[in-house]
């Protein structure tokens, strides 16, 4: 009787595992999208850090996404188990957060003044009374605050991958995908800013060979890409608070969404880049309408 209670229990264990491993692979396809976004925003997130400090910052910052899964997962569960209508709006409100902070991004960086502000910035920096403590603060702090947002999306889509599962399942994966997103965004982030310092150690190698000398300019290549790849992520970065921000601000509008899916379906090859496309720009309006209410307000208040 013992041993057939055991049998039972493995044979239930194995079944809530498979389900487990079904549900995360699917989920993992759903939040693919959100994991390239996380990527970039985060990389540009730590640029303009001394390179004896990336490290530190990125860990400090992978720690912050860490407590922000912490909070959401069960957050997640007790809200889809007793108020599943307060997801949206949520999520709705961390969509404009995106798109207003994307949307300062872009202001700043079309104004007439924005050399000037970079240069002073930079003396700024080269300051020796210049708190760059605090200045790494913020940076970290900024950072965690756009990764919730951005974990609260990955949170829900998988969310709605285990809906109708057990609870034990729906939090083994739930647990699963965000360890997973953390470290893989947080490692590739962490190699992504050393690349100029590998470029580095690999010029200073010594020798006539040449294996040594193929080394050499393989660091000299990698020194010529590290600053052009970290251009560029700024611009992936604020392009994917507009998509992410305006992705979720579409979703949340059911008949448009269903609309433009329709649309793109009769386009025929554009069915995966129209509703992308349609929610960036819808994401650009809503973050420059939001910067303009935010300044009207501010300037209605002196």
């Amino acid at each position: 009787m013992a041993f057939g209670s055991l049998l039972a229990l493995v044979d239930d264990i194995a079944a809530v595992l498979d389900d487990v491993a079904l549900m995360t692979k699917i989920a993992a396809k759903k939040t693919a999208g959100v994991l390239g976004d996380d990527l970039a925003v985060n990389a540009e997130r730590v640029l303009g850090v001394r390179p004896d400090r990336e490290l530190p910052v990125v860990w400090a910052v992978a720690k912050g996404s860490f407590v922000n899964k912490l909070i959401l997962v069960p957050a997640a569960l007790v809200i889809s188990a007793f108020v599943p209508a307060l997801i949206t709006p949520l999520l709705v409100c961390g969509g404009l957060y995106l798109c207003f902070e994307g949307a300062e991004k872009l202001l700043h960086g079309v104004s007439a003044h924005s050399e000037e502000e970079a240069a002073e910035v930079m003396q700024h920096l080269a300051d020796p009374d210049c708190d760059l403590a605090q200045l790494e603060l913020d940076k970290i702090r900024g950072a965690v605050r756009t990764d919730f947002i951005l974990s609260a999306e990955i949170i829900v889509l998988t969310l709605g991958v285990v809906e109708g599962q057990a609870q034990l399942t729906q939090l083994i994966v739930l647990a699963g995908i965000s360890t997973l997103m953390t470290i893989g965004v947080y490692g590739l982030v962490a190699g992504i800013v050393k690349i100029d310092d590998l470029g580095l150690l690999l010029t200073q190698r010594e020798g006539p060979s040449y294996w040594q000398r193929a080394l050499r300019q393989v660091g000299s290549a990698l020194l010529w890409f590290a600053p052009r790849l970290m251009k560029g992520l700024s611009v992936v970065g604020t392009v994917a608070m507009f998509l992410v921000g305006g992705g979720i601000l579409l979703h949340a509008m059911p008949a448009v969404a269903y609309s433009v899916e329709q649309f793109a379906v009769q386009l025929g090859g554009v069915v995966s880049v129209l509703p992308t496309l349609c929610g960036g720009v819808l994401g650009l309006c809503a973050g420059l309408l939001t910067v303009k209410m935010f300044e009207g307000v501010a300037a209605f208040r002196g």
